[in-house]
């Protein structure tokens, strides 16, 4: 039988991607959520015939609600932050895919966790933010976690036999560099929103592409690994690999490195990430070796792109210092992409939150919501 997915963030890059993947294997789509692109949401409705659809945005809600009106084979709409939750949550589906961007789909992995769903996360803010109360929730209820980041997933596949685990000396997270890779600081004083969504590889929504060229991304994924893999952050090591066709490797306790390769196309990670443990055929490209003629190699300039060592502080700080480096990052993103600060102002304001304040000790849900409360006040309070 075919799988029944339910899909949160329907609308963005991984959303629309991984519909292609439920396309061409068949999939059963339970449920769509969405913020507000209608635009996008109304044809994704009219050909997956959903039984739910959640919105966020209570105007947007509003206007598919009319849109919706009256029609016989109408899905259930779930409105706001509560109904996002409500759907993950929702009986009936194999795997849920969280593709929402930020620290707002922490709530829905932990909805979709505690209902016994296994969860597909694309939503690295979920690890980030509530790294211990995710993977509890995972532990207490044997639910799989399974990465679709596509450096996630690479390690994931990397790590598939039984004792591979188990010899893991290291991991080796690879990043493109962004479009500012090998720059210098005076070289991105001046660098402007359109500057900085051009990114080389990899065609992304806004708030990832800026992190992209701050290097954020990769700290994320950072402490991402960390909670995935369980190692420490000492034994993750960022390098760059400007073409992205290695999308990371595993060191094992004989100094052996395995690797995974393939085209730049998310579409792979989403699809092993429905599929697994099967792998099927899929809609991206053969990689090509007679025209791989060269592979780079290069390293990652913390002490230029200073996200990245917050980052590294944060998860060293331990409890929500990675928090409050996320909640830092997408205040001070969303002011950037306003013209409101200039591409330097979000590495400062993302390290000087991280170094405010210990961080240390357990938390819980609330503490999480408090911490990314204070971070964005923090930062708006030293523009």
């Amino acid at each position: 039988m075919p799988k029944t997915i339910t899909l949160l963030g329907s609308t963005g890059s991984i959303g629309t991607q991984s519909l292609d993947v439920a396309r061409m294997q068949g999939y059963r789509v339970l449920g769509l959520a969405a913020n507000r692109r209608l635009d996008v949401l109304l044809p994704q409705i009219a050909e997956f015939h959903p039984r739910y659809v959640a919105v966020v945005d209570p105007a947007a809600c509003e206007q598919l609600e009319a849109e919706l009106a009256g029609q016989p084979d109408a899905p259930v709409l779930l409105k706001g932050a509560e109904g996002l939750v409500q759907l993950a949550a929702m009986e009936g589906a194999d795997v849920v895919l969280n593709a929402v961007v930020g620290i707002a789909g922490l709530d829905a992995s932990l909805a979709t966790i505690e209902s016994g769903h296994d969860l597909a996360l694309a939503n690295k803010e979920s690890l980030v933010t509530g790294g211990h109360l995710v993977t509890d929730a995972v532990q207490r209820h044997g639910v799989h976690l399974l990465p679709v980041d596509s450096e996630h997933s690479a390690i994931f596949q990397c790590l598939q036999d039984a004792h591979s685990a188990k010899t893991l000396e290291k991991i080796l997270l690879t990043a493109s560099g962004g479009p500012f890779y090998g720059m210098t600081t005076d070289q991105l004083r001046g660098k402007t929103r359109a500057d900085a969504l051009k990114h080389p590889n990899w065609s992304m929504g806004a708030k990832i592409t800026i992190d992209s060229a701050t290097l954020m991304n990769k700290g994320l994924e950072l402490i991402e690994a960390v909670w995935l893999f369980g190692l420490p952050e000492d034994k993750i090591q960022i390098v760059v690999q400007r073409e992205s066709i290695i999308h990371s490797a595993v060191q094992f306790a004989d100094h052996s490195i395995i690797a995974q390769l393939g085209v730049p196309d998310m579409r792979i990670p989403i699809q092993y990430a429905l599929t697994w443990p099967e792998r099927l055929p899929s809609p991206v490209p053969e990689l090509d070796f007679t025209a791989l003629t060269h592979l780079s190699i290069g390293t990652a300039d913390e002490e230029t792109f200073r996200c990245l060592a917050a980052c590294k502080k944060a998860i060293r700080k331990g409890g929500l210092g990675p928090c409050a480096a996320n909640g830092a990052n997408e205040e001070a993103v969303a002011l950037f992409l306003q013209d409101k600060i200039g591409f330097l102002d979000i590495g400062r304001l993302v390290e000087g939150v991280v170094d405010s304040d210990s961080f240390g000790g357990d938390y819980t849900l609330a503490d999480v919501h408090e911490c990314d409360r204070m971070a964005r006040a923090w930062v708006r309070a030293h523009l």
